[in-house]
């Protein structure tokens, strides 16, 4: 449901993690050879409510007012214009021209009985995780993909390679199209990963696309760090305007 505004109404659900010790990430995606050898960040998972857009494992916003104001997006010019929300639609293919990506058929990820995030099943497979936003909804919606799968390059494999301004798009079920500007890349180690600029709350439509990256550690199987993208939408269209389909 949205109010006038177009907004969704406040979510009062945020997820309270007590007595966890550091903000723990998702247990992202591995470049092994053997998707099953994926490398969990080694921490103790509470026991959490995932039907919002929260990630277990994900430690909850500073509190503040409701109704405080809002500053403008750290990342964005003053005068950029507004940005039109879109509805919830699953995203259903991800093209990025600097490093070559059209990626078709992106799948569901949930999570695994451990509660960290599923990995996709091969290496041109990008995934989405279903409790974030769809990308074009308010939220950073998050795309998953290998680095590299049994000794093939990943479709992520020059994610690292981004630069700001280069650019997202993001075909959603419902046939329209987001565009999203990349605005910073970043790489953490494993064990301090992003969380909450990751999954934390924002007023405006983002995406985030993340891979592994960094040294390959042999003895655990699987790199030991992350490559983060962090984009915003910039615009959007129905697919027919363009693509004359």
């Amino acid at each position: 449901m949205r109010t006038r505004s177009g907004r969704r109404p406040r979510r009062s659900t945020r997820v309270r993690l007590a007595g966890l010790a550091a903000a723990i990430g998702l247990a992202v995606l591995t470049g092994t050879d053997d998707v099953d050898q994926a490398d969990p960040v080694h921490a103790s998972h509470p026991t959490v409510d995932t039907s919002t857009h929260e990630p277990a494992g994900t430690a909850p916003a500073p509190d503040t007012p409701q109704d405080a104001p809002q500053g403008p997006p750290q990342d964005a010019p003053p005068d950029a214009p507004q940005t039109v929300v879109l509805d919830a639609a699953r995203p259903t293919r991800l093209t990025i021209p600097a490093i070559g990506v059209d990626a078709v058929g992106i799948t569901d990820l949930g999570l695994r009985a451990d509660r960290t995030i599923e990995v996709p099943p091969d290496a041109e497979t990008v995934g989405w995780y279903r409790n974030s936003p769809t990308p074009g909804e308010n939220g950073p919606a998050l795309l998953a993909a290998h680095v590299d799968w049994q000794n093939r390059k990943g479709v992520f494999y020059d994610l690292r390679k981004l630069q700001p301004d280069d650019q997202v798009t993001v075909e959603r079920a419902d046939g329209s199209v987001a565009s999203f500007t990349v605005r910073r890349v970043e790489q953490h180690p494993k064990d301090r990963f992003p969380t909450q600029a990751v999954y934390g709350h924002v007023e405006r439509p983002e995406l985030r696309l993340v891979t592994c990256g960094g040294q390959f550690d042999r003895a655990a199987g699987s790199y030991l760090d992350n490559i983060v993208v962090y984009a915003e939408m910039t615009g959007s269209r129905h697919r027919d305007e363009a693509s004359g389909r």
